[in-house]
């Protein structure tokens, strides 16, 4: 263990405290999902002032554009058009180092806007520190992620340590929107040698997530009176039988397919309506689903076609539905990732753990999808996600990271930039 590392983080552990909390304080939230904006400005002008601070070589902001968004979705069936950019910009941040061999670190700065106001115990955006516990609005989804990999470098300028590599920084908008920052951060020629996305990983290793895509099913019927039942078409029961029909794909996908990092591929019904009136037999009726594949083992495409062969094979064993088939829409997809294990940039990112917290790390997949897709399948960068902070704390009332956590990671990613450059290149 480098003491030069340890003692620089003894003498400045505050001042990283309050750069976070400076950052939490900041309301940087998305509006409707990012579909009707975001507020992330106020925080991307507060980075690029600490990223100029510790003595950045180039700060530049680069605008969200729609058309990087229908582009990537041409190109890699990626991205969520429609959203309002106004005033939503990533920023990227280059400190130059000793060799041109590069790190790049990935965060982004919108975060979900506070629910339950009533329950926090203390206001969402006044984050303090309480007994070891870092708690505000965001801060482990994911600025404590982010202000840790920044601190990363600062670290290492504080314990008198020249960037042995170049390090770059990518602050994207609107990921809780579906990760458009990213994507237009790639579209735009972002890359480096090796990636880490700064999401929440409670101090295991994320090496790969599941992919997703999000169905709606709409199923029509015929519409009278209760009374009248056998006269009409009641399209929830019509649905309930294409609903049975998805949770027997499943049941074969659970006996089918087994990953080493990931849980089972899934399916979840997570919205349903339709009908009027308990008196009336309801003509219409929605619901949507989001299914969760594994990569390496199954496709985007063969879920979609598994996923509509059985809403349509269940319709032809139905009378009205053979005659009157479903409308699928498919509204939103996201692609798996898996990185290379045996790559040096994993090898990089042990030795640097081992470093900072003195202990061998666990390597995990995610049930979650997140920007690591972005970087590992669109710019073809080997990436690795970790952060401080835990999901169960995404989104979540009082949500909070240790400081110890915080702290710890802020050792790891100087020392992961110190180990990556003496790594093999992964050519």
């Amino acid at each position: 263990m480098d003491q030069r590392i340890e003692k620089a983080l003894e003498k400045n552990k505050q001042k990283y405290i309050d750069r976070l909390l400076k950052l939490v304080s900041i309301d940087t939230h998305d509006i409707g999902h990012g579909i009707d904006g975001g507020l992330e400005a106020a925080g991307q002008e507060y980075l690029s002032e600490v990223f100029r601070d510790i003595g950045a070589d180039t700060v530049e902001k680069d605008y969200l554009k729609e058309e990087s968004i229908l582009k990537c979705k041409e190109l890699y069936r990626e991205g969520t058009p429609g959203h309002n950019y106004e005033n939503r910009y990533n920023v990227y941040a280059t400190f130059k180092g000793k060799s041109e061999k590069s790190i790049l670190f990935n965060g982004h700065i919108d975060h979900m806007p506070a629910e339950n106001e009533d329950n926090w115990s203390i206001p969402p955006l006044e984050p303090r520190v309480i007994e070891n516990r870092i708690t505000g609005l965001g801060v482990a989804d994911m600025k404590a992620g982010l202000m840790a990999c920044i601190m990363g470098t600062e670290l290492l300028k504080d314990a008198g340590i020249e960037l042995p590599v170049t390090v770059k920084y990518a602050s994207v908008c609107d990921e809780e929107g579906g990760g458009n920052g990213s994507l237009c951060a790639a579209m735009s020629g972002v890359k480096a040698d090796a990636v880490v996305v700064c999401e929440p990983t409670n101090y295991e290793l994320i090496a790969a997530h599941m992919g997703w895509v999000f169905f709606q099913v709409e199923v029509e019927g015929v519409a009278v009176h209760s009374g009248l039942k056998l006269s009409g078409v009641n399209a929830i029961e019509k649905a309930g039988k294409l609903m049975n029909a998805i949770n027997e794909l499943e049941h074969r996908w659970l006996l089918k397919y087994k990953h080493p990092l990931l849980p089972p591929p899934s399916s979840n019904v997570g919205v349903i309506y339709g009908g009027e009136a308990g008196s009336t037999i309801p003509d219409y009726c929605c619901f949507k689903t989001c299914v969760h594949y594994l990569p390496g083992l199954m496709s985007h495409d063969q879920v979609v076609k598994e996923y509509t062969d059985a809403i349509l094979t269940c319709c032809e064993g139905d009378e009205w539905l053979r005659e009157h088939k479903p409308k699928i829409h498919i509204y939103q997809t996201g692609n798996p990732f898996e990185m290379d294990l045996s790559h040096p940039f994993v090898h990089a990112f042990k030795n640097a753990y081992r470093e900072a917290v003195g202990k061998e790390v666990k390597i995990v997949g995610s049930p979650a999808g997140c920007d690591s897709r972005t970087w590992y399948n669109i710019v073809k960068c080997p990436t690795l996600q970790y952060g401080p902070g835990s999901l169960e704390q995404c989104h979540a009332v009082n949500e909070y990271v240790t400081t110890d956590q915080y702290l710890d990671a802020i050792k790891i990613y100087a020392h992961l930039i110190l180990q990556w450059a003496d790594a093999g290149n992964g050519e």
